[in-house]
């Protein structure tokens, strides 16, 4: 272990922040050395995180040489009527995403918990145990269920002499004393009991020979249920409503930059003067900047033009944001990437002054030809003081893997800006934008742009209808549309959000389209690069 002699070092377990993922995937393969077990990717602990929380949290140790994390736990709530029955790792966490937290569950569910090797000595993991604990009291829950790994399982099966005819005997003799397991003994002194044995819980945990071992904590300070109903409180993180505005926006010939930023000023402030937590511009909305050239520009010509303005429109919507104190989803900018390569890329200014970029996945044929643009290759939440959100910029919009993976990571709100120029195109992104809504059940916000631009490739006619869509079931609007705009009109359409009627549903709901997707047979894995 490293010397933690000095005097000035401090060691701090607290809640873990989107801020941590890197330090966290790091922590992850210091620990689990050998095992042949891979590491969260960067979207499973957006996901934790977002979903709850409260139920995330980190050990950081402190010294002469700067912090480090050293340790890292992550649960989610559950219905002990699933938790308590035989289950996979998989299936019950959603893929590593705590897919299935019910912000209505009875029971904690441990997900993870890892400590550096370097540190074992400072007791990290009861600190993390300890927290989850208190979790647990403040929230009134019922206790904490999970399955515990085996590390010493295989070799205990396998070594020449002693060894064990099954996996549970084994258990048994760590249960009655007789043999010591390094994580199933530190859970049976922290107040745990087996309830039972899964076999292939965790298939690519090869020293536990992929078992878990079904283990449970019971709150000894639980409710009952007249007690329980009263103290729950779920929830609070996220306000109870969000108000979006979606701005179908006129393509028109303009003279200068400033007047192009004079039109986009007018819809934010109008939006906010509305109180609307979301501003929402079309995709290729910055090509009206292409409309001051006398001549139509060549596609190579008219990327090296709206380049110029990359910078200055970043700047602009960021000062925007802030001043108006609304967060903008900046619809896409065609943007010449230092590499040489041109991506479609959306710019998402926060009031708070953050900005974030979201390229398109999928580029369409027409902008593969016309522009040579290339697709991005990392899609994220963001996170907001609205909940997190995700951004598929039209085409993406067509492909529900993607939709899905954002909502994995947490996001309640899709914003898709998007270009058509005819019906059947628009139609395409519309049916997939409630089609995502339905299945994910999430909001889905679509902004497009109406008018023509002559002279400038690619844009010469629009068609739009810009609306707000929700899922479909009793809590929201009766057609799954919270608003919608008369086509090719220039005008904005408010809707207020409601975030718990979204958990609801996700919980509750009629159907449950995210708790009922089957785990065990299908999952969305996104290929890092």
């Amino acid at each position: 272990m490293n010397d933690t002699t000095d005097s000035l070092a401090q060691l701090h377990v607290r809640n873990a922040t989107p801020r941590d993922v890197s330090a966290i995937r790091a922590l992850f393969v210091r620990a689990y050395a050998g095992s042949g077990v891979s590491s969260y990717s960067a979207a499973m602990l957006r996901g934790q995180i977002n979903k709850f929380p409260e139920g995330q949290f980190v050990a950081e140790y402190q010294d002469d040489d700067g912090g480090r994390l050293i340790g890292f736990c992550s649960s989610f709530l559950v219905s002990g009527d699933i938790a308590l029955k035989p289950h996979g790792w998989n299936w019950i966490t959603g893929s590593g995403y705590a897919s299935r937290h019910d912000p209505e569950g009875d029971y904690l569910y441990g997900m993870e918990v890892c400590v550096d090797p370097e540190y074992r000595g400072l007791r990290i993991g009861q600190r993390l145990y300890d927290e989850r604990k208190k979790l647990v009291q403040s929230q009134a829950l019922k206790g904490i269920i999970y399955g515990g790994r085996l590390p010493t399982l295989d070799s205990a099966l396998t070594r020449e002499e002693g060894a064990y005819e099954s996996p549970q005997a084994y258990v048994d003799a760590v249960v009655e004393g007789r043999e010591r397991d390094p994580v199933l003994t530190f859970q049976l002194r922290n107040d745990f009991q087996v309830i039972g044995l899964m076999p292939g819980y965790w298939p690519e945990d090869k020293q536990s020979r992929g078992y878990g071992v079904h283990l449970l904590w019971r709150n000894p300070h639980a409710p009952d249920e007249e007690e329980e109903a009263r103290a729950k409180h779920y929830g609070g993180r996220l306000m109870d409503t969000v108000r979006v505005a979606t701005v179908q926006y006129q393509q028109r010939r303009v003279k200068s930059f400033d007047e192009f930023l004079d039109m986009l000023r007018y819809f934010v402030d109008v939006t906010s003067d509305y109180r609307a937590d979301f501003c929402v511009f079309p995709e290729l909305f910055s090509l009206q900047l292409l409309s001051m050239e006398d001549q139509e520009l060549s596609p190579a010509e008219a990327i090296e033009a709206l380049t110029r303005y990359t910078d200055p429109i970043k700047e602009a919507l960021r000062e925007m944001a802030m001043r108006y104190n609304i967060n903008i989803i900046g619809g896409s900018h065609p943007t010449k990437m230092p590499n040489g390569r041109v991506e479609n890329i959306c710019y998402i200014c926060l009031r708070d002054g953050e900005v974030h970029e979201q390229a398109k996945i999928h580029p369409t044929p027409n902008e593969v030809y016309w522009w040579n643009i290339e697709g991005g290759h990392e899609l994220a939440a963001v996170n907001t003081d609205c909940g997190p959100i995700g951004v598929l910029i039209c085409y993406d919009a067509e492909f529900p893997e993607l939709a899905r993976y954002l909502v994995d990571q947490g996001a309640n709100i899709i914003f898709v800006p998007f270009c058509t120029d005819e019906r059947q195109s628009y139609l395409r992104v519309r049916y997939c934008g409630q089609a995502r809504a339905v299945e994910n059940q999430c909001y889905v916000v679509l902004s497009g742009n109406c008018g023509n631009l002559p002279n400038v490739a690619n844009m010469d006619i629009q068609y739009a209808q810009s609306c707000i869509l929700t899922p479909c079931d009793f809590p929201f609007a009766r057609d799954g549309i919270a608003a919608d705009t008369t086509p090719n009109v220039e005008t904005v359409a408010f809707a207020d959000l409601g975030l718990k009627a979204l958990r609801e549903a996700r919980n509750s709901g009629t159907v449950q389209n995210l708790k009922d997707r089957r785990h065990d047979l299908y999952t969305t894995i996104w290929r890092e690069r």
